[in-house]
């Protein structure tokens, strides 16, 4: 720290977050906040939680969980020591010392960043912000929204960024259902809008974070979460690339992948599938090719890599109705059964998940669609999605009426022998079953 630097607000937020007396407040109790919540109330520290829903908040102040992963026992333990609450009053905001924001940030139609979540809930805390608070950023945006979006916000509400009030960004990295890592073991990447708030920032999350990982800025820090999805995103689209290819030459891809997966170094398995799913992948990329035009630049790889993914539930829906012409059948009238339809296997998210885009395309065919997800007795409310439909059971009976059934998300809980030996014809997207006569890879 700056030897002349003398500021009584962050002497006493790096005490309380030392003796974890300060009040931790979380906006957004979705799958980010929620876990981000109970990792501090379990460190020590009190938590008040922040939704607009209050479905969420009655269900976290009974003890109960809304997130498949999360146990019940967890959350009720907290509330019975009194560590955790939730509440819609964000007047409340003005009690907490660490506010954390974990709200979505998706993209318009146009593909393009839309804050609106990020603005409408910093236009409702401002006026219950004070004087010593540190403020952090999770969600994930383009670099140089802490700066061009939040500072001057802050700063015309009276407060000196550095001084009085902190600000930093640190994207959240949450994986959903991972029982090798958690909130408090993934390493925690922070940038701050000033050193003092850098400072500040790791005092915030080292006490909880078993590392802390500073960066230079708060516009490096954003870069660093579009990296690591932009990664994924690219090389996901690389073997989708190849996955058509792989196909018409015969080659089974997902043996070709794991073969060069036991190389020790310079390789890394990425799988194919029906496309890209949940909230990181399948959107921010497109954060940083909407920045780079202000820079004149022009972000090849990744819009490419983003068109090819984007094209994958289509390719699924083209093998189905090849597979039905082969056995003598049309897709318009076919009975068809989605299997998983949560964005990856294991979890109760439907996010941007490609296998809704498949039921979608398939409708729009003429195909009689269902579904079966365990995870989802009936078909959840969504913004761009909207199915009256329940899941059905895996059984002999279940699975023979239907012309064929499409392994979309490959949950470990489904029964794959039941599905292998009673499916007509089987179009599997995720390589759990070796390709036969039966069974088509898409």
């Amino acid at each position: 720290m700056n030897p002349e630097f003398n500021s009584k607000y962050y002497e006493l937020l790096q005490e309380k977050f030392h003796n974890k007396k300060a009040k931790i407040g979380i906006i957004g109790l979705g799958y980010v906040g929620l876990p981000l919540s109970l990792t501090y109330s379990e460190a020590g520290f009190q938590v008040i939680g922040f939704d607009i829903d209050t479905e969420k908040t009655e269900l976290l102040n009974s003890g109960k969980s809304y997130i498949q992963h999360i146990a019940d026992n967890r959350i009720s333990n907290l509330r019975e020591k009194g560590l955790i609450c939730a509440t819609t009053n964000f007047e409340k905001v003005n009690i907490v010392d660490g506010l954390i924001l974990c709200v979505p940030t998706p993209l318009n139609q146009y593909r393009e960043p839309d804050l609106s979540f990020i603005r409408k809930t910093m236009e409702t805390i401002l006026p219950y912000l004070r004087k010593g608070q540190i403020l952090s950023l999770e969600s994930t945006t383009y670099p140089g929204t802490t700066d061009e979006e939040l500072k001057p916000l802050i700063e015309s509400a009276g407060f000196k960024i550095g001084d009085n009030f902190f600000l930093v960004y640190s994207p959240e990295r949450e994986d959903p259902g991972n029982k090798e890592f958690n909130t408090a073991t993934i390493p925690k990447v922070l940038g701050g809008a000033t050193r003092e708030c850098k400072e500040l920032g790791i005092a915030l999350y080292e006490t909880v974070i078993r590392k802390v990982v500073a960066v230079s800025s708060t516009r490096a820090a954003e870069m660093t979460k579009l990296l690591e999805n932009i990664h994924r995103a690219v090389n996901i689209g690389l073997v989708n690339e190849l996955k058509p290819l792989a196909d018409r030459m015969g080659i089974d891809l997902h043996e070709v992948i794991r073969a060069a997966a036991t190389k020790p170094f310079g390789f890394v398995a990425y799988y194919p599938g029906p496309g890209l799913g949940g909230h990181c992948i399948p959107i921010d990329p497109f954060y940083l090719t909407w920045k780079a035009r202000e820079y004149g630049m022009h972000t090849r790889f990744i819009e490419l890599a983003g068109e090819i993914n984007t094209a994958m539930p289509a390719y699924v829906v083209q093998k189905t109705s090849d597979a039905l012409n082969e056995d003598g059948k049309p897709l318009n009238g076919s009975m068809v059964l989605v299997l998983g339809i949560a964005y990856k296997k294991n979890v109760d998210d439907m996010r941007e998940s490609p296998s809704v885009e498949v039921m979608k395309l398939l409708e729009k065919k003429g195909a009689k669609v269902n579904y079966s997800d365990p995870f989802f007795p009936s078909f959840p409310k969504m913004r761009r999605y909207s199915f009256n439909l329940t899941s059905e059971s895996i059984t002999k009976a279940n699975l023979s009426k239907y012309d064929v059934v499409i392994l979309a998300t490959d949950h470990d809980i489904f029964n794959y022998e039941m599905i292998i030996n009673n499916s007509q014809i089987l179009i599997d997207t995720r390589g759990r079953f070796e390709a036969t006569e039966k069974v088509i890879r898409a």
